[in-house]
């Protein structure tokens, strides 16, 4: 196993970067890893047309016009939100899921969130008030990086679950000691970064074959291209939380809106706290929430968008002597540095996701991740999210034309 950044025990010198120099200097928040971006964001810059950004996956294109003016129209402005959600909204998710992806929902709870990060970033310190005596979060291996970050904040063990060449999580490989220190397993299908297509049937069964929760994180699951969207509700409740968004789906991250459902004694647990705590879904976004979920037609378009800059995208990076093929799910290609590459100008002590990341952002004034900003095992790999329109796409295209990464390596 991998033991991902974190504090150590109490009176211990702090393990992480950015978790402070030692106990009692308190915790020091690290560097947002985009931010890290920001000197290659001024060299992308200088390009005519300026830089194209696809380093982070916010949308760009249009929400529906129905859910915007849903949003104007809801008439809920005046009073305070209801923190688990209202009917209207918990009701068309559960019809969402029914309908899309054939799940029974019966004995399935479901409350509502504020988007799904600040729900992932807290479940870990959540459950530990509920269980003191456990301490470890098991995530993937290269991972959306708010799954450690999560278990920093709440100073627990962050456990990394290796993978196949595929990228899934190879659940055999957890020892039984932190099986049994564990508060959650967190799951990503398609994943974040890789689009890889996880066995939510076996995650289930492991979560409850060692009574640990798995919470499956489904932002990405209507971009599925290798066969039909999956969610872990497809194998029951009991034991797991399906987490969704509607920022990827319905291209409304602005909005904050997201759901999380399963378990009824998990999400009974959660949604108290969380009532306490103030955490509330303004009202107007959660009947523009509703109604985006009730409408199908929007998706498939973007399906189709999506999946078109992939193809288009990934053909660019291949002219230019980057392979990249498509991921069986999500918007993002997950990209693997060329062995014979060196980037003009790269330190000795980059790595090679940082070295294409700068070779990209000089010769196609394009802004990618680094792929050590989903664990250190991502080195090796870049990612690109395709959000932008076709022709900041075609944009990049025209520069890269004559940028070759076999050019480079001799530079």
């Amino acid at each position: 196993m991998t033991y991902l950044p974190t504090f150590g025990e109490p009176g211990e010198k702090a393990q992480g970067a950015g978790a402070g120099e030692d106990a009692e200097a308190g915790f020091v928040p690290p560097t947002y890893p985009f931010d890290k971006l920001a000197a290659l964001a001024e060299l992308a810059q200088r390009h005519e047309g300026g830089a194209v950004d696809l380093s982070i996956g916010t949308p760009c294109d249009p929400p529906p016009a129905l859910v915007l003016e849903a949003l104007a129209t809801s008439g809920s402005e005046r009073g305070y939100p209801s923190s688990i959600g209202t009917s209207e909204y918990r009701e068309a998710a559960l019809a969402w899921m029914s309908r899309r992806f054939g799940v029974d929902t019966a004995g399935v709870a479901i409350a509502a969130c504020v988007g799904t990060k600040e729900l992932v970033a807290g479940v870990p310190h959540w459950l530990r008030l509920r269980t003191p005596a456990r301490d470890t979060v098991l995530c993937p291996l290269v991972a959306y990086p708010t799954y450690e970050m999560g278990a920093i904040l709440a100073r627990c063990r962050a456990v990394a679950v290796p993978t196949r060449p595929d990228g899934t999580m190879q659940l055999s490989s957890i020892s039984p000691e932190d099986a049994a220190r564990a508060l959650c397993l967190w799951v990503n299908s398609p994943g974040n970064p890789a689009g890889q297509l996880e066995d939510l049937a076996a995650v289930a069964r492991w979560g409850r074959s060692h009574g640990v929760p798995v919470f499956s994180d489904e932002c990405y699951i209507e971009f599925t291209w290798a066969g039909p969207g999956h969610t872990v509700l497809e194998h029951g409740p009991e034991g797991v939380i399906a987490v969704h968004s509607l920022s990827k789906r319905s291209n409304l991250a602005g909005l904050r809106a997201g759901f999380f459902a399963g378990d009824a004694d998990l999400v009974e647990y959660l949604s108290r706290l969380r009532q306490h705590a103030g955490f509330m879904v303004p009202g107007p976004v959660q009947h523009a929430g509703a109604v985006a979920l009730g409408d199908d037609s929007h998706v498939e378009r973007q399906r189709a968008t999506y999946l078109e800059r992939l193809k288009r995208f990934a053909k660019v990076l291949s002219d230019s002597g980057i392979r990249a093929g498509i991921p069986a799910g999500s918007f993002y290609l997950w990209v693997a540095v060329p062995e014979s590459f060196a980037a003009p100008g790269a330190s000795g002590d980059q790595n090679p996701g940082w070295a294409l990341t700068s070779w990209l952002a000089e010769r196609g004034g394009v802004l990618v991740a680094p792929g050590d900003t989903y664990g250190q095992a991502g080195a090796g790999h870049v990612r690109v999210a395709l959000v932008q329109p076709g022709d900041r796409l075609e944009l990049v295209a025209r520069r890269l034309a004559t940028a070759r990464i076999s050019s480079a390596a001799s530079t």
